[in-house]
Parts: structure tokens; sequence; C-alpha cells
């Protein structure tokens, strides 16, 4: 048969496939989710995420050692406090949970980037991401708090701020307040699309925040629908957003390309908890090649047009997958 192309001459050899990969994975694109809690000396695994723990201020430095040494060097802190309330008034504390391991983080491993989510849910007694006004979330009420506690952390040395919250207006309200304090060249990176998705599940045992009624709907979006994650992505461009982020990553990956088609700031996609628990489980049972899939995982992100991954892999991308 006379072939003039033949598409199988470049994959001869995994030096030549490596050579000519339209993919890459690089450890600079890569974010550590870090869960930090108030207490001392403790270090607690979370039973959803095998292999993934809680841990107090003063033994976090044991993980970002790891993290460092496989060569990822971003690190995004969600705080668990001891003590909850309606107004969630531990997230904008000074000496608050992320506020204290920021602190520690930056005087202790100054070669780190630390990035800090900014959202209510873990600090209300209620589970919900914002103010209560009867059963129903306050948008704007909550838009005043949400950038005291991006304030806070900045403040205490945090390299940029990711609000989760999915408030309207709340990277123009953090944006403002930012710049108003001096802080004009601290980043803003939105989970400008965060659908309702029932991958979260292990996140929220992880860090103690479901609702105690009813569900986020009425601020996260709706998974069906595509048309709006573009609007909610060029709201938060025209409100000075720096990153945009896709929320979860592995079944949202449309929505990774339908971002990365329509903007020209970085665009990110989490790897969420309920991924990793579901690749977890599979791969103690067996029936799957951990090591290959988590590769396998981010690669599918990087080429629906991710430029930053964030994941609780991290480490094992870092060593195995580049």
């Amino acid at each position: 048969m006379n072939l003039q192309i033949r598409p199988r001459r470049l994959r001869g050899s995994e030096t030549l496939r490596k050579m000519v990969r339209e993919t890459r994975i690089d450890r600079s694109s890569l974010i550590y989710p870090m869960f930090v809690m108030d207490g001392e000396n403790k270090v607690e695994e979370i039973t959803s995420l095998p292999g993934q723990y809680r841990y107090t201020v003063d033994r976090m430095g044991e993980e970002l050692e790891r993290q460092l040494d496989a060569g990822v060097s971003s690190v995004m802190l969600f705080g668990i406090p001891e003590k909850k309330d309606e107004v969630g008034s531990q997230a904008y504390a000074e000496d608050g949970i992320v506020q204290r391991a920021v602190r520690y983080a930056k005087k202790e491993f100054p070669e780190l980037y630390m990035i800090t989510d900014v959202c209510m849910c873990e600090y209300t007694s209620h589970g919900h991401c914002g103010v209560l006004c009867d059963h129903y979330v306050d948008n704007d009420e909550t838009l005043k708090l949400l950038a005291k506690t991006a304030l806070s952390h900045v403040e205490a040395g945090a390299d940029m701020v990711a609000p989760s919250d999915m408030m309207d207006g709340r990277i123009a309200a953090i944006r403002e307040t930012l710049d108003a304090s001096g802080h004009v060249t601290v980043p803003i990176m939105s989970y400008a699309v965060k659908y309702a998705s029932s991958f979260y599940g292990p996140f929220r045992e992880a860090a103690g925040s479901a609702p105690a009624f009813g569900d986020r709907k009425s601020y996260q979006m709706d998974f069906h629908n595509r048309r709006e994650a573009l609007k909610e992505a060029l709201l938060d461009v025209e409100e000075g957003a720096d990153i945009l982020m896709v929320k979860p990553a592995m079944t949202y990956l449309d929505l990774v390309r339908e971002v990365r088609d329509h903007v020209n700031l970085p665009v990110a996609a989490y790897s969420v908890s309920g991924e990793y628990a579901m690749v977890k489980a599979a791969s103690a049972n067996g029936w799957i090649d951990e090591e290959k899939i988590i590769c396998e995982m981010a690669a599918s992100a990087f080429r629906a047009g991710a430029d930053i991954y964030l994941t609780y892999y991290s480490k094992e991308l870092a060593g195995r997958c580049l």
C-alpha cells in the first residue's frame, strides 16, 4: 500500500512520542489544596480522602516540605476553625486559622507561593457561603465579609486570594478593597465557573462545611448550563479577576475549553475531592492503575486548555507525569 502520510511514524518510540507531545505538564502549573485546622500538634487523616490530612499550624510544615521536595511551590489553604458562628467571624479574624497558617508558612517557607480560599462555608454555623436572611444567602451583605476576609489574608502575607463563594459582584468588591488598602499587586484567582456538584462530597467532610439545611444551588451553577459559564467568566474578567477557575475539572472539561477560547486570562481547573476519592477507591480495589490514571486525568485538563491544575495528587504528578 502506497501511503504517503503515516501518523504512526511519530509514535514509534517513547523518546519520539515525548518529543512531539502537544500537551505538557509542568510542576510550576500545579497547586496543592491543603487543610489547616485549629489546635496544636495534630495531624488527622481525612477518611473520605485517603492519604490527605488536616494539619494544625505547628505541624503543617511537614506537608509543605514534602510539596517543595517534589517541586511543587504553590499551595492553596482551606481553614477549619474550632468555633463557628452565624456570620463566620473566624474567616476574617486577625488570629484566624488561615491567617496564622499564612504567617507561619511565609516565615518558614518563603519560597512557597501561598494562595488562600476566600469563602464563608467552613466558618458559618449553618454551613452556607454567606450571611443568611431567613433561609436565603444575602448576596450584598456577604460581599462585605468576603472582602474583609480577603484583606485579612493578604495582610497576613497571602500572595493571592481565591474567592469560591459564587456571590454576584465578589471580584469587584474584593478588588476594590484590596486596591484601597494598597494591595494593587495582589492577584485574584476567581472560582469563576463553579457548579453545584456532587463531586464535592469528600471535601465537605474534610472541611466540615456541609450546609445544615438546603443546598447551594441558589448561588453555585446548574451543571446543565454551558452558556452561563461563559457569562460568569466574562463578568469576572470585567470585575478585575486575574485568573479564572473552572470547578470541577474532570466532567467539566468542555467548560475549560469554552472559557479558554473566549478569554485571554490564565485558566485553572480544580480536580476536586470526588475525583480524587473515586480514583483512590478504584485503585484500592485493584480495578485501575492509579499512577497512569492520574497522569491521564491531568493531561486531559491541560489538553482542554487549562494553564493551572489544582490537585490533591500534586506530589505524585510532579514526580511521575512530567
